[in-house]
C-alpha cells in the first residue's frame, strides 16, 4: 500500500491507493464514509474508527455490533449439514432397499420363457379333445391325420390312432376347459369337460411347452370321473309376507310380459330409476307365475319367482300337436324395491340360487 501525493497545501490527501497488485477501487477513510453529524454532532458509529480506518477497540468490552447477524450463521450451518446428512441417509437406504438389481429371472425375458402359457396351452388341448373324443372306424385315417398335428412326429409314427385298436366308437356332443395344472414351467395337465355318447366324462391332456412358445400334447390322456353332484345347501329358514307376496303377484304378469317382449318403453315402467334391463326380445312369450317367495323385512326384499314360458313352435310343428304349446319352467332371482307404499320398482334380475322346489 502506498500513499497518495501531498495536495498543493502542503496537507497530505486523505485518500488511499492500493498496489497494483491488489486491483481493488479505492476505499475512503472513516470520516468520508460517515462524514460528520450536522451541527457539530459527532457520528456514533465514527466513533470507534481510528485515523487510518480501522476498528478500535471498545474499552467498555462490548461486542462488536457491526457483525450484522453473524451469530446467526452457527446455527444455519448447522440446519444445513443436519439436513444432509438426512437426504444422503435416505439415498442410501432407498438404493440397498428398494433399487437393488434384480436378478436375472425377473426381467422381462425370463418372465417370458419362465411361464407356463395357460392360455395357448388350454386352447390347444381344447382343439386336441375334439379330435380325440370323436371315433368311428369309416373316418380312422382321418383321425390319425388330425392327431398327428397335436403330438410328437415319433408318438404319431409308433401309435398314429394314440391308443386305439380302431373297434368301437364315441360321439363328442360337447367339450370345453374345465381347468389347468402347471407343474413347471414346461409341462401342465389341462383338464375337459365333455360330453360323450350322452355322459359327462373328464379328460385329462398332457401339455408340454417350450421357451420359445411352442407346445404339444406330451402323451396319451386320461379319461376321469365327471364332477360329482352334490346336495344344495337348504334354503334358509323363513316364512312369507302374504302382504308383499299379494302386491308382488299383482305386478308381476305384467312385467315379466314386457321382459319377455323386449319393450323397453313398457319395462320402464317397473324399474327403478337408473336402472337398465334389454329384455328377451321376444325368444319366449309370458304363459304365468308358477311361484312366489317373498321373505319379510323392509322396503328392500329379495324374492324368488318362477316363470313358466311359452315356446315358439317350429313351422309345421302345430299340425302335428293340435291344441299343445310347449312351455318351460325357470326360476329368477329379483330384488324388488317399495317406493310408493305397495308399488314395487325392480332393481334387478337374474338367475336364481335357490333350487327348484326348495320353497
Amino acid at each position: 500500500m502506498v500513499r497518495g501525493p501531498k495536495s498543493g497545501n502542503g496537507a497530505r490527501s486523505s485518500v488511499y491507493y492500493l498496489a497494483p497488485a491488489g486491483l481493488v477501487p479505492p476505499r475512503p477513510r472513516a470520516r468520508a464514509l460517515y462524514g460528520e453529524a450536522e451541527h457539530g454532532e459527532a457520528d456514533p458509529l465514527g466513533a470507534g474508527l481510528l485515523a487510518d480506518g480501522s476498528l478500535a477497540a471498545d474499552p467498555a468490552g462490548g461486542s462488536w455490533r457491526g457483525a450484522g447477524g453473524r451469530w446467526l450463521l452457527w446455527p444455519l450451518r448447522v440446519l444445513l449439514w443436519a439436513t444432509l446428512v438426512v437426504i444422503a441417509f435416505r439415498g442410501l437406504t432407498a438404493i440397498v432397499f428398494s433399487q437393488a438389481p434384480s436378478s436375472p429371472a425377473a426381467g422381462p425375458s425370463a418372465a417370458a420363457g419362465g411361464q407356463f402359457p395357460v392360455s395357448l396351452a388350454e386352447a390347444y388341448a381344447a382343439e386336441f379333445g375334439r379330435v380325440y373324443l370323436s371315433l368311428s372306424p369309416q373316418s380312422q385315417g382321418q383321425r390319425e391325420q388330425a392327431l398327428a398335428a397335436f403330438v410328437p412326429a415319433s408318438v404319431a409314427a409308433a401309435h398314429p390312432d394314440l391308443g386305439w385298436n380302431g373297434t368301437g366308437q364315441l360321439s363328442l356332443q360337447s367339450e370345453q376347459v374345465a381347468g389347468i395344472t402347471v407343474q413347471d414351467p414346461r409341462h401342465a395337465v389341462v383338464t375337459l369337460l365333455a360330453l360323450v355318447n350322452g355322459r359327462l366324462m373328464e379328460l385329462g391332456v398332457p401339455v408340454a411347452a417350450s421357451a420359445s412358445g411352442g407346445v404339444v400334447v406330451a402323451g396319451e390322456p386320461a379319461w376321469l370321473p365327471a364332477p360329482p353332484q352334490i346336495s344344495p345347501a337348504p334354503a334358509a329358514p323363513g316364512g312369507s309376507d302374504p302382504v308383499a307376496q299379494s302386491q308382488l303377484m299383482n305386478e308381476l304378469p305384467a312385467f315379466f310380459q314386457a321382459y319377455a317382449n323386449g319393450d323397453s318403453a313398457a319395462l320402464n315402467g317397473f324399474l327403478v330409476r337408473g336402472v337398465s334391463l334389454a329384455g328377451l326380445g321376444g325368444a319366449v312369450t309370458f304363459d304365468s307365475i308358477g311361484a312366489l317367495h317373498v321373505p319379510p323385512g323392509g322396503a328392500d326384499r329379495q324374492i324368488t319367482v318362477t316363470v313358466i314360458w311359452q315356446l315358439p313352435q317350429p313351422a309345421g310343428s302345430a299340425a302335428g300337436n293340435p291344441g299343445m304349446t310347449s312351455k318351460l319352467e325357470m326360476t329368477y332371482g329379483m330384488s324388488v324395491v317399495d317406493l310408493q307404499s305397495g308399488k314395487w320398482y325392480v332393481k334387478e334380475i337374474g338367475a336364481s340360487t335357490e333350487a327348484v322346489g326348495a320353497r
